[in-house]
C-alpha cells in the first residue's frame, strides 16, 4: 500500500514544526501589556497640549 502513494513528504516531522520551535525571543510580551503601553502613549499624548 506504500508504493501506491505518490506524495513525497519532507524529511523530517512530515513538514510540521512545533511551536517551541518555530520562534523564540528574549523579551515576551503578553498583548495586555502591549494595549496598556498604546494607551498610555495615546493618553500623554492628548494630555501634552494642556500641560505645556
Amino acid at each position: 500500500m506504500a508504493s501506491d502513494n505518490k506524495i513525497n513528504l519532507p524529511g523530517s516531522f512530515g513538514g510540521l514544526m512545533r511551536f517551541s520551535e518555530e520562534y523564540s525571543s528574549y523579551i515576551n510580551l503578553k498583548p495586555a501589556h502591549v494595549i496598556a503601553f498604546v494607551i498610555l502613549i495615546i493618553a500623554i499624548r492628548v494630555i501634552m497640549p494642556w500641560v505645556f
